[in-house]
């Protein structure tokens, strides 16, 4: 049904190149098949108008869809060209439309530059969705394609103007020539400065971005341009070199915010110009100057500058050139010549090297605004695309086109004198005798219904305007505009209907902003009123048929045409005749039928695209639908609804002009209620969105020719040019996009015949079965701007109020995507827009608010969902507003039926928000049904439907497209779109669509009843709907606080609930108390709305609310209905809140049993985990798990399910596994299923068919049959056994998917084992395996059946109880190990050195204690002499004399070897040390333990705590030093590491106790202690460390410090090894007599003076004496003293030889004992 447009305007048909890289990125984003079928504004159908969601791309192929889907919701990342991976999309389902306004979150990546996909959707579209996407780009800030590159090289490059005339806007610039007022104009005719930017030789600034900059300033830059700084921007492009693209600026007249004073547009090259010579040649005529961006320049760059050196003046350079690479080859700017050899003016050369993007946007801006406004010429694109002609390039307005647009401008030839005058000539039909006639007919059916003759004034004056217009011919301008529409060339048709659109707003809007008319303009219209409010009082004109109103036979074109048709009068006689029959026909079927009640509902509605429903409609269509008339062509092949819905979007209308007739009195109705001051239209004119009544759009010309057909009824001689012909164009129209007008607002009058022949048309080209509708109306004030709403949702084009003041009720069709037919119960959508409702008229303001009333109650009465648009408009006729639309509501609810209700508030004012608040009362009020009007207002499922609000800033109310979009627009419009579809659903379920006789039968009868003014408030009554209001204000506040007190009794009965705790899963006491709080809470209910009944009765006794006891009845069922609706609620949330109790109750069993199972397993995994050292995976813990939640399960004690029998679920089932098998005929089988079934499935012969038997007869009797047969029912039936015990193991309840798979086992088994059976073997075996399940399941549903919420949460949460038992092991395991780790690198090292440390020093004082010697150190070297003595070992004595410390130590450690040998204490002392340090630590851990139960701590921290604990208060050294490292950074429960580590700690003492009551080797002893006890012995000991320096006899002087050293016992020469030529040859004082000659020898005053530290006097009796012992020593081994020193052996007295053992024992004896006195 849509109308398809295969080519462009201009283009010849093309095929898509190969081996080409451009055509490779088509082919990469799937358009390859639209490069010779291009996209047109019907695909937006799928693409956008039927889209909820907004849908990330997945795949390259998936961004055409994307940016086309994104523009149309103005979205600032429509442009993105980033793909989502397809998990990614999995994973954020649920993400907000917030979360991805500016992208798609998570991770994307991005393959195609977003220039090459802006390109290549404009490269697969045509003209006309070149011109939709144009239009939003520009809404939405975005450059345009101006010059798009062509593919294929050998064809010229394509130059779109066309997209650019459908882009219109308001500016106000800063010139004094304006006056500084706001101008309106479309971007192609508009004359203003073009600013060209071109690149030169590479650099590394973006040309694009400071592009940016200066258009959006500094502050605020825009992202106007694509860049290499945005996703993608980076990646090389394929399509779009040589693409240049425009962007405008336009000035919104604040100096402080405006960058400049007028409206500029600016153009960018894409690519480097050098390479593009042709579209710089193109750049350079045209453009007022050019912004070259100039590099690293070559020679041959600068001869390219060097060319247009004739246009010097044009040029800006821009030095971006890297002075550091210039070389031979390199030029750049080294030539500083260059700027003064171009003749470029004084400051055309800015250096932008070392400046920022920033800074270089600012030093262009500052230099444009210095040319700006009087330094640069104005141009056009119209222009420029003549130029653009010239040099070679395709422009896409063709010569089909052309033709079109001067039509259009034929057709509109004479509006320049203005538009009231073109109205009267050439759209008579829409003056004051229609206007007169509807309100005669007014009169005439409310005199009707009263009962009263009808006035014969009224029936001469009907009479006489219909004598007036029998003489009306066709003006030229409607023939010209119906011959076009029935022209066979469709691209010439939009062409013409687009231009038409365009042309009348140019036109317009050029004459207001033209100052010259300004005020002339007003002058003009106040004295045209006046002159006809004197015409109409005096009955100045007296011949109709010479009157210009009617443009009678005006031109010899026209003669000619009626000549030619006089030939023909027969045909038209006879097809009139058929048609009139035929409209008879359908109007009498439609009034037969009776209006059905409607749904109201109040939605949100935003902007989207435009309806097509032809092409859809015609692939249901099984036949053509034949036309009336040979030249009569189909629009479905060629032209698509969207393409006129853009043009729609900028056309306005106008007041209509009048017919006047001879001595007719008109009533003021149509009159000026006073003359209209002149200041006052200034001011009028001086707001530009006031509609202006004046203003003229298509839709007045369509009005036009509904108005001529209908005269065709009125005043049957009247027909004239192919009027038979004008209901199946109008249904061509309608289907094709351009919307039906229902009601004429401005004579508030239908033209019931039109319209019944168009419907009649239009239902009998539909398929009979497809002719479902549903209607979607939007009402709204005329500030509310329905028209833009609604085409931002569905992208249908009414016309818009902004400009006009059109009034009237329009409706579109919109074909249904199969997908939604089934959800929506319907095949098409009814669109109906509310045009100029509440707008200013110059009219009587009476009779305007009747039209407003009439307007409002026939769109209501209309509609099966009702979106109630409101207004941002802070205006002063708010009041009268309101009040129109709930007179509507309650007119349409006192007839019978109410559509379902959406709200859309446009703003956040405090306007919106209470106008919003007090109609979603009203509705929501109104919806309550009273049971008075039959059954079907009772039915359950016609329940109150909740109005819902959508906040919806549009960008309909932007003054200019400079002006950014709503950032939550985008997101608000899919939120509308689902809940108007989602209202659309709800009538699905509450009453049956209705035909389009049904729809006109509905429209006439709404109609009548309003002309009737049958309702019991009057069309002109203004304070019904606001007492109303205020009612339901306080009705509202009456009912939260029955709500609050609920709420407050609710919480009392939840805690009487929740306080029988355990006794919850008590069935009886729980039965019990719900009864009691149910009966409660009814009591409670009842009287808090009885009080509310009481209220409204008082409420409504005021005097002046007496009205309102008309609705009483609705008041008191909305009362009704709140009791009810909250009794049930209350009872539904007890049943909710005991069934959460008994579940949590349940629950908590649950998991208590749960956890004590897991506690078991765990402590037997630690156990096994400590024992073997080896740690469990998480495989084996999975394991582990698994059986303690089928334990668990099984064995827990659900509750029991109530009677609920799974039989019927189990039946539906199988009827409709049947049906859809076609074995219905089986259906009485199903009667048995709940049956008990038989022990066996038995086979018999009626199993098989009369042949299949008689074919096996004589194999006895068909037994093998049979038993095959029965060998599979016996497989099927085992496999159903294993399929039962599958199940039933399963935690979870019986599913209807149970009896679905079973059946397909079946039917599986059965298609594998072919056999000649008939189906009856199949249902019966169906049903026996059906009953058997049956009893099966249901035992798996009463176990679950009760729980199966409680059921549902521990499965779904099986992972959780998985996941925290692994983690429980986990980290007791790690509190086990960590527990291990601090015992035995902290602990043990500890305890032992507690034990150890001091043991050394007892054991040396045992020693002492028992042995003399070690008394002190003189005794101790008397006894080692001793021992040498009688040990008489040479050995010994040379290990003295040359090792004298370690011969001591070696002594002292067989003296502590024996002693330990020998002692019984040891162990003793260990075991008690042990004791005393367990306590100690045992006390530092208890010390931590407070305030840490079952609490989450840092265990390092609290360790370190009980380490300090045992220093401060034990007295012990710890060893801390692991604690410095990571090893103990865990967190983990304390209490319980403590009770690993005091288990650890226990353990630790038994095995130590246990290893100290064990004998022990001495060595292995003596190596545990720290202090060695032959170290401590030694100490004691050692005395003083000198020795003699010349024997190396010690110092035996015990004084402590004693300054002079002394011997007891000199050696002898000899003892100790000595060097002849040293002073250790020389012999010490007893010997110096005797030595032998050439010896060395020296005075005893000699050696004082060498060692006077040491006392070496002969005198001294000791030394005498002393001698003897190592006399006798030397003696006894002279010779071995010589070999072992490697000298000659001394020569030693005859009397040394003499010394006896016992002689030189007692001399040393007696030298110590003189020593000690």
């Amino acid at each position: 049904m849509s109308v398809k447009i295969p080519k462009r305007l201009s283009s010849k048909k093309k095929k898509l190149p190969k081996d080409n890289a451009q055509a490779e990125v088509l082919y990469r984003l799937g358009l390859e098949a639209f490069w010779t079928k291009p996209l047109d504004p019907v695909s937006m159908l799928d693409i956008s108008t039927w889209n909820l969601e907004n849908q990330a791309p997945l795949e390259s192929k998936d961004l055409p869809h994307a940016f086309l889907r994104r523009l149309w919701l103005l979205r600032p990342d429509a442009r993105s060209s980033c793909c989502k991976p397809q998990h990614d999309v999995l994973n954020n389902a649920n993400e907000s439309s917030e979360e991805t306004i500016n992208g798609f979150g998570g991770e994307s990546h991005c393959d195609i530059n977003p220039l090459d996909l802006v390109s290549g959707v404009f490269m697969s579209a045509n003209s006309f969705l070149q011109q939709e996407m144009a239009v939003r780009m520009v809404q939405c800030q975005f450059a345009v394609p101006l010059v798009l590159p062509n593919i294929d090289p050998e064809e010229p490059s394509h130059f779109l103007l066309w997209p650019s005339r459908g882009v219109l806007s308001h500016w106000e610039s800063h010139s004094p020539e304006t006056n500084r007022r706001v101008q309106h104009g479309d971007l192609a005719s508009t004359y203003m400065p073009m600013i060209s930017c071109v690149k030169l030789g590479r650099c590394g600034v973006s040309k694009s971005q400071v592009l940016n900059n200066v258009i959006g300033g500094l502050g605020s830059p825009t992202e106007t341009f694509l860049h290499k700084g945005m996703d993608g921007g980076q990646l090389p492009r394929r399509l779009s070199n040589g693409l240049v693209e425009i962007g405008w600026y336009l000035p919104t007249g604040d100096t402080s915010r405006d960058v400049f004073p007028v409206p500029v547009v600016i153009c960018n090259l894409r690519g480097d110009a050098n390479a593009h010579e042709k579209y710089l040649n193109l750049l350079c005529q045209a453009s007022s100057a050019v912004v070259v961006f100039c590099g690293n320049l070559r020679e041959k760059e600068k001869q390219l500058l060097a060319t247009y050196k004739h246009m010097a003046s044009k040029l800006i350079l821009i030095d971006l050139s890297d002075t550091e690479t210039y070389g031979n080859r390199v030029v750049g700017f080294a030539d500083q010549n260059l700027g003064e050899n171009l003749g470029l003016p004084e400051g055309s050369v800015l250096q932008g090297s070392a400046l920022s993007e920033e800074e270089l946007a600012s030093r262009l801006s500052d230099t444009l605004k210095d040319l700006l406004p009087d330094e640069l010429k104005l141009v056009t694109l119209e222009a420029v695309a003549k130029l653009a002609e010239e040099l070679g390039l395709d422009v896409d307005e063709g010569a089909v086109c052309k033709k079109a647009m001067a039509k259009a401008e034929e057709v509109l030839k004479g509006l320049a004198e203005g538009s009231d005058k073109f109205t009267d000539k050439q759209l008579p039909l829409q003056g004051l005798l229609w206007r007169r006639l509807a309100q005669i007919e007014k009169e005439e059916k409310k005199l009707k219904k009263a009962g009263e003759q009808i006035n014969s004034q009224l029936q001469k004056e009907k009479k006489d305007i219909f004598v007036a217009l029998s003489s009306y011919k066709m003006t030229p301008a409607m023939k010209m505009f119906t011959d076009v529409l029935y022209t066979a060339d469709k691209v010439e048709r939009t062409c013409f209907l687009t231009w038409m659109k365009l042309k009348l707003s140019l036109m317009q809007n050029e004459k207001q902003n033209s100052p010259k008319d300004f005020l002339t303009k007003l002058l003009t219209e106040t004295n045209h009123l006046s002159e006809n409010f004197d015409e109409l009082e005096n009955g100045v004109n007296d011949t109709l048929g010479d009157s210009d109103s009617f443009c009678t036979d005006s031109t010899p074109e026209e003669e000619q045409t009626e000549e030619q048709l006089v030939s023909t009068e027969e045909q038209i006689s006879e097809k009139q005749l058929e048609l009139s029959q035929d409209l008879e026909h359908f109007l009498q079927t439609s009034t037969e039928k009776t209006t059905e009640p409607q749904s109201q509902q109040n939605d949100d509605l935003e902007s989207a695209h435009e309806p097509v429903i032809e092409q859809q409609l015609n692939m249901m269509s099984n036949e053509k639908p034949e036309e009336s008339n040979e030249d009569i062509v189909n629009f479905e092949e060629h032209i698509s609804d969207a393409e006129f819905e853009a043009q729609n979007s900028h056309l306005e209308s106008g007041e209509n002009g009048t017919l006047i007739y001879q001595g007719t009195q008109i009533d003021e109705e149509l009159t000026p209620a006073g003359s209209v001051s002149v200041e006052h239209q200034v001011a009028k004119c001086s707001e530009p969105f006031e509609p202006d009544p004046s203003w003229l759009g298509l839709e007045h010309f369509l009005r036009e020719m509904g108005l001529i057909f209908e005269l065709t009824h009125i005043s049957p001689g009247s027909g004239s040019h192919n009027v038979l012909r004008l209901p199946s164009l109008a249904t061509d129209l309608l289907l094709y996009g351009i919307p039906l007008e229902l009601m004429d607002g401005d004579a508030s009058n239908i033209p019931v015949n039109w319209l019944g022949c168009v419907f009649a048309e239009l239902k009998r080209r539909l398929p009979q079965d497809r002719c479902r509708t549903r209607v979607l109306t939007s009402l709204g004030v005329h500030h509310a701007k329905n028209a833009e709403v609604l085409s931002a949702l569905f992208g249908v084009t009414f016309p818009e109020g902004r400009k006009r003041a059109t009034r009237g009720l329009y409706m579109a069709a919109l074909c249904l995507p199969d997908n939604l037919r089934e959800d929506m119960g319907c095949d098409f959508l009814l669109l109906i827009d509310v045009e100029g409702l509440c707008s200013k008229s110059l009219g009587n303001e009476r009779n305007t608010l009747i039209h407003d009333n009439e307007m409002a109650t026939l769109a209501t009465g209309l509609s099966d969902v009702l979106m109630q648009n409101i207004s941002p408009d802070e205006s002063s006729e708010f009041e009268t507003n309101f009040n129109v639309i709930v007179n509507a509501l309650l007119r349409i609810k006192e007839r019978g039926s109410f559509p379902i209700c959406q709200l859309v508030a446009q703003g956040e004012g405090i306007n919106s928000a209470l106008q919003a608040s007090q109609l979603r009362r009203v509705s929501e009020m109104l919806q309550t049904e009273t049971g008075e009007q039959g059954t079907n207002n009772t039915d359950h499922h016609n329940a109150k439907t909740p109005c819902t609000i959508t906040c919806v800033k549009g960008p309909w109310y932007n003054l200019s497209l400079s002006q950014p979009i709503d950032t939550q627009y985008s997101a608000a419009v899919l939120t509308l779109k689902q809940n108007l579809f989602g209202a659309l659903k709800k009538c699905a379920a509450k009453s049956e669509p209705i035909g389009l006789p049904e729809f006109m039968s509905r429209l006439c009868a709404v109609w009548d009843t309003v002309r009737e003014e049958s309702f019991s408030i009057g069309l002109q009554n203004t304070d019904i709907a606001l007492d109303l209001s205020l009612l339901c204000t306080e009705l509202s506040q009456w009912e939260d606080r029955v709500q609050d007190h609920v709420e407050s009794w609710l919480m009392d009965a939840t805690k009487k609930i929740y306080a029988t705790k355990a006794k919850a899963l008590d069935a009886a006491i729980q039965n019990e108390l719900m009864s009691e709080l149910k009966e409660e809470a009814k009591e409670e209910i009842k009287a808090e709305v009885d009080k509310l009944r009481t209220k409204v009765d008082s409420y409504l006794m005021k005097d002046n609310l007496h009205k309102l006891n008309t609705f009483k009845p609705i008041l008191m069922s909305n009362l009704d209905e709140l009791q009810e609706r909250v009794t049930e609620d209350i009872k539904q949330r007890l049943e909710t809140v005991t069934e959460s109790h008994c579940s949590s109750t349940q629950l908590q069993k649950l998991e208590a049993f749960l956890e004590t199972e897991q506690d078991f397993k765990l402590h037997a995994l630690l156990e096994n985990s400590m024992s073997t050292k080896v740690l469990h995976q998480d495989s084996e813990l999975e394991e582990e798990f698994e059986s303690v939640w089928s334990k668990t399960v099984s064995s827990f004690d659900f509750r029991p399910s109530e009677t609920d029998d799974i039989t019927a679920r189990v039946t539906d089932i199988l009827k409709e596994n049947l049906i859809s098998r076609g074995l219905q005929k089986h259906m009485k089988k199903l009667e048995v299923v709940d049956q008990n079934t038989t022990s066996t499935f038995l086979v018999y012969d009626e199993h098989f068919g009369y042949r299949s038997r008689l074919k096996h007869m004589f194999e006895d009797n068909n037994r093998l049959q049979r038993l095959a047969a029965q060998k599979v029912a016996s497989d099927i039936i085992d496999e159903y056994n294993q399929f039962v015990a599958a199940k039933s193991s399963l935690t979870a309840d019986f599913s209807d998917s149970y009896i679905t798979e079973l059946l397909e086992i079946v039917e599986k088994a059965l298609k594998e084992n072919s056999m000649e059976i008939r189906s009856a073997f199949e249902v019966d075996l169906k049903v026996y395996l059906c009953s058997s399940a049956c009893r099966d399941f249901q035992k798996l549903h009463d176990r679950y059946a009760k729980d199966t919420e409680l059921l549902s949460c521990i499965t779904a949460n099986k992972s959780r109880y998985l996941a925290q038992f692994m983690y429980q092991f986990r980290k007791r395991d790690q509190c086990q190990r960590m527990a291990q780790a601090f015992t035995s690198m902290v602990i043990k090292p500890t305890v032992l050195d507690y034990i150890y440390s001091p043991l050394g020093m007892r054991i040396g004082e045992e020693i002492r204690g028992s042995a003399q010697q070690y008394q002190s150190p003189r005794a101790f070297h008397q006894s080692l002499l001793e021992e040498l003595l009688m040990e008489d070992c040479f050995e010994s004595f040379l290990e003295y004399l040359l090792s004298y410390d370690n011969f001591r130590l070696t002594k002292i450690q067989k003296a502590v070897v024996a002693h330990l040998s020998e002692s019984t204490n040891l162990n003793k002392w260990r075991q008690l040390r042990l004791g005393e340090i367990v306590g100690k630590i045992a006390s530092a851990v208890s010390q931590t333990l407070e305030g840490t139960n079952g609490v989450l701590s840092d265990t390092k921290m609290l360790l370190e705590r009980v380490c300090l604990t045992l220093e401060k208060d034990g007295d012990v050294d710890v060893t801390r030093a692991p604690l410095d490292g990571p090893l103990f950074s865990i967190t983990t429960e304390w209490d319980r590491f403590v009770k690993c580590l005091m288990e650890l700690l226990a353990a630790m003492r038994l095995d130590l106790a246990q290893e100290f009551s064990q004998n022990v080797d001495p060595n292995q002893l003596l190596q545990c202690l720290p202090v060695q006890p032959k170290d401590s012995l030694f100490s004691r000991v050692r005395g003083c460390e000198k020795q003699c320096p010349l024997c190396r006899a010690p110092c035996e002087l015990t004084q402590m410090e004693h300054e002079v050293h002394r011997a007891l016992l000199h050696r002898p020469k000899g003892i100790v090894p000595h060097n002849p030529r040293s002073l250790s040859c020389i012999s010490c004082p007893e010997s110096m007599a005797e030595e032998n000659a050439g010896q060395h020898s020296m005075s005893t005053e000699g050696l004082h003076s060498l060692y006077p530290d040491w006392s070496t006097s002969p005198e001294d009796p000791n030394n005498q004496m002393s001698c003897t012992y190592w006399r006798y020593v030397l003696a006894r081994f002279n010779e071995r003293f010589a070999q072992a020193y490697e000298q000659e052996p001394e020569k030693i007295p005859e009397e040394w030889q003499a010394i006896t053992e016992e002689e030189a024992l007692c001399s040393l004896k007696k030298a110590f004992l003189a020593a000690q006195c």
